[in-house]
């Protein structure tokens, strides 16, 4: 099985590309934060995404964005300028996604910070009654009228 999840930060702004036969792509770089017993230290990777992937990443991502990806290791080799011999290791991206959202003090008017408050709560009203039913799965029985949809 060749499966890899990853979590950092994006070192670049992806930019779509496409090949010769019209297929998108997107070369991307991630760096990644370990902890050690004596200090901390980075490692990096380069991300490979294909199709509506790369377009997804060009369009929303951008350089530092956290990002969680799920994907799979692919091997190369190739001839340096020099004339040695090389091998590289790309992660070629299946799924990407936010690893964050951006805080209420970071400046972005369009969030809003999570309520620890139940919903009942935040409308104002008194939480619902608790109807004399046998629940089969050992739960709270939900009244239809206070569901939000």
């Amino acid at each position: 099985m060749n499966k890899v999840f990853l979590s950092g930060n994006l070192t670049q702004a992806p930019e779509v590309r496409y090949t010769q036969g019209g297929k998108a792509f997107t070369r991307m770089g991630i760096a990644i934060h370990r902890r050690l017993k004596d200090g901390e230290t980075t490692d990096f990777f380069n991300l490979i995404a294909w199709d509506k992937t790369a377009e997804f990443c060009s369009r929303y991502l951008t350089k530092g964005a956290r990002v969680v990806v799920e994907g799979r290791l692919q091997s190369y080799n190739y001839e340096g300028k020099d004339g040695t011999k090389k091998s590289g290791v790309d992660v070629i991206v299946d799924n990407i996604e936010f690893g964050d959202i951006k805080r209420a003090n970071s400046g972005d008017d369009n969030y809003s910070a999570p309520s620890n408050k139940s919903y009942s709560e935040r409308r104002g009203s008194a939480p619902p009654k608790k109807n004399n039913f046998n629940d089969d799965f050992g739960g709270e029985p939900i009244d239809p009228d206070d569901t939000p949809f």
